[in-house]
């Protein structure tokens, strides 16, 4: 059995995982990063010699969908590679552990770790009645993540609940749910957004911070630009059928059969930030647009009150001129209007990265 202390090419040697292997899972992580192949010595290295950090996988109000999104991932194989890039010493899904020796293996971490591993959240926490309305052990989520978050090296919101309070904060929001960053404001927090999280970004992120000790770039909503910094129409297939006017009207209709653009059945693409259609999902097959459903901007902020009706269609595109409507820009807009789309939507991905603590602190003195 292999010690705590024990690196992660040790980890891998003892799963059969070859270094070809690595490479491969490295030069992957390093397209999703969007950073040039240069760097992958330097990504093997670190993520095969690294010490495994410690993680802490919490689940609060939730439906366990980025749990299960991340361990049925094979692009990048959980089993064989993702999970070993940690210790992963606590999750309550998948630990063997429960009551009292699960709390107390989570208490020991805390007080042995303090400051060096990782925690991720997921699901939103309950905040109306001094939080009952979500509690482990008999403690509330807000009293567990402000000592477990609080004395974190880091802290990543994976999913949309963790990251804004996702469907649990939609209206009524009965026990006044919040994301993780509201809940506890000053923390140390990347948000990586979705319903669910899409678990290539995750890893890529893990890999970043083993490589270069610091998290990517982060927009104003500290969610990495790797991931959320371009416009998903920007990035679509059907982009030009867009451009042209072939809309899809109604399901199953010939347009819908020949792949035309999803904006009249509610696609919220334009709106939206997300790498969904770089990465994609299933082991790089497909995503929501090319199985033939608009995009609902699930990483967008508040989405399930802001995007819905999912089915109705945008009003208009922000930043695209003065009350021009999507569909009138697809029908006949100018060639330098649409090139004016394209430049709003690019967002340098590659820039120096902050350590965690101080970029999270400007964005505090901000206001952000």
């Amino acid at each position: 059995m292999l010690s705590p202390q024990s690196t992660l090419s040790d980890a891998l040697m003892a799963r059969g995982v070859t270094r070809r292997q690595v490479v491969k899972f490295c030069g992957a992580m390093l397209a999703t990063l969007a950073m040039p192949d240069r760097y992958l010595g330097r990504a093997v290295a670190a993520v095969s010699q690294a010490q495994k950090p410690v993680l802490l996988w919490l689940q609060f109000q939730d439906c366990t969908g980025c749990s299960e999104s991340m361990l049925r991932s094979n692009h990048p194989g959980v089993a064989e590679i993702v999970l070993e890039l940690l210790s992963w010493e606590y999750h309550e899904l998948v630990m063997a552990g429960s009551g009292d020796a699960a709390n107390r293996t989570l208490e020991r971490i805390v007080k042995e770790e303090k400051g060096k591993y990782l925690v991720v959240v997921e699901g939103a926490i309950p905040m109306a009645d001094d939080g009952i309305y979500c509690t482990i052990g008999g403690r509330t989520a807000i009293d567990i993540a402000r000592e477990v978050c609080g004395n974190a090296a880091a802290t990543i919101a994976v999913g949309a609940c963790a990251f804004d309070g996702g469907l649990v904060r939609s209206g009524p929001d009965p026990t006044h749910a919040l994301g993780v960053h509201e809940a506890i404001p000053g923390l140390k927090v990347v948000n990586m957004a979705g319903c669910p999280h899409n678990p290539a970004n995750t890893a890529a992120l893990l890999v970043h911070y083993l490589t270069f000790h610091e998290i990517p770039a982060l927009d104003p909503y500290n969610r990495p630009l790797f991931a959320y910094g371009r416009i998903i129409h920007d990035l679509c297939e059907r982009r030009a059928h867009y451009d042209a006017g072939r809309f899809v009207t109604e399901w199953g209709d010939e347009g819908h059969r020949q792949g035309w653009c999803l904006y009249k059945m509610g696609c919220k693409g334009p709106s939206a930030t997300f790498n969904c259609p770089i990465v994609q999902w299933n082991d790089h097959t497909s995503w929501p647009v090319r199985a033939g459903h608009g995009c609902i901007a699930c990483a967008s902020p508040r989405f399930w009150d802001h995007m819905s009706p999912f089915y109705d269609r945008l009003p208009a595109i922000p930043g695209i001129g003065p009350r021009i409507s999507a569909e009138e820009l697809g029908i006949g807009m100018a060639a330098a209007t649409l090139a004016g789309v394209t430049v709003h939507g690019l967002v340098r991905t590659i820039m120096p990265a902050p350590a965690l603590g101080e970029a999270n602190e400007k964005r505090g003195e901000d206001g952000k």
